[in-house]
């Protein structure tokens, strides 16, 4: 082990919400994640934190103050801290389309308005000292495909007045690139919106597992990067196409997952079909995530960023099963410590309250 103490080590609690109820699994308690998470060890080094999922049954969105300090009780009883928070901004947990009627668009932008403020207490507890708050557009890809200029401005007309809110919080917006989301479901696209913003505190959430997708044009064909008969044992072009996607979100990237992915999609409960989370150890992955994770810590220069000061394990839809085994999480753990032994460094530990 190496005594690189940045970026921080977070482990995602909802995998344990994500995917889950409606016909599928039973949700997992948060208290039950958090333990998981907390007992993970890997000669002596833990996770330092959890992001977590701003809804039932984990954690309601309408939370007093008093829910939150207990909550942060909660966190803090297992030596964990919190990083990045989800707004639930879905019609089906009280949000609705970023380009849909005035009525879901108001809806979209107060679930962000109670996620920042959510954000803010844990900031003022003393419990959270990195993240952001996730977001994304809300609606399918083939209802933006009806017409993506207009929509697309629509979406980001929403997110200006999410942007604001969270301006007012004193938070950022992370828009999560994931291939289920319209107007964010290709690499182009998701820039494009970006950029349509016109707000310093939005960016990208990148996930590994879901990026990868990015560069097989899923939903988006014509933003492929890698060729049409692309095989995956061709490294060098896997590696190439991993270079221009990161070059091209990097510089808007404030949020980082790890994960893997072995190239296909899967959906569970309301969840639509998005990258394949795998395993840490699955044997048919497609990324080296010590080696991978590097495009998106480092510049194109190989100097570090430094810009990411936590990053996230995210195993969104692994089965109950192999997520109640506690090697699981040992495995994940080592896959994170692995990043942070090639794109971490040391620096003097900011975290001064005591719990």
């Amino acid at each position: 082990m190496n005594t690189n103490n940045f970026p921080k080590l977070h482990n995602a609690a909802w995998p344990g919400v994500v995917g889950k109820g409606d016909d599928a699994e039973p949700a997992i308690p948060l208290e039950t994640m958090l333990s998981m998470t907390a007992k993970a060890d890997i000669e002596g080094v833990r996770f330092d934190g959890v992001d977590l999922f701003l809804s039932d049954p984990h954690i309601s969105i309408d939370s007093s103050l008093d829910d939150i300090k207990r909550l942060v009780d909660l966190v803090a009883g297992h030596d964990l801290v919190v990083g990045s928070v989800v707004a639930p901004v879905w019609a089906d947990t009280g949000g609705g389309s970023a380009m849909g009627s005035q009525d879901e668009r108001d809806r979209f932008v107060i679930q962000v308005r109670k996620a920042c403020q959510i954000a803010k207490w844990l900031r003022d507890l003393g419990m959270r000292e990195h993240g952001i708050v996730r977001i994304d557009s809300s609606v399918d890809p083939a209802s933006w495909d009806a017409d993506p200029v207009g929509n697309t401005a629509l979406i980001a007309q929403t997110f200006r007045e999410a942007c604001d809110v969270a301006a007012d919080f004193g938070e950022r917006l992370a828009a999560e690139g994931e291939i289920c989301w319209g107007g964010m479901h290709g690499w182009r696209s998701m820039l494009n919106t970006l950029e349509s913003v016109d707000r310093p505190n939005i960016g990208f959430q990148a996930d590994m597992a879901h990026t990868l997708l990015y560069l097989l044009g899923y939903n988006k064909q014509d933003e492929r990067i890698l060729a049409d008969d692309f095989e995956w044992e061709d490294r060098e072009a896997l590696t190439g196409g991993l270079i221009q996607l990161t070059d091209a979100m990097r510089p808007w990237t404030i949020d980082f997952h790890v994960a893997q992915n072995d190239g296909t999609v899967h959906g569970s409960g309301s969840h639509d079909k998005t990258g394949r989370h795998c395993q840490a150890n699955d044997p048919n992955g497609k990324l080296d995530i010590a080696v991978d994770a590097g495009h998106w810590l480092r510049d194109t220069t190989g100097e570090l960023t430094k810009s990411i000061k936590h990053i996230c394990w995210d195993g969104c839809m692994f089965s109950n099963e192999v997520m109640m085994k506690q090697q699981t999480w040992n495995d994940v753990l080592g896959a994170m410590i692995g990043v942070r032994e090639r794109h971490g460094w040391f620096a003097p530990d900011s975290r001064s309250v005591e719990f």
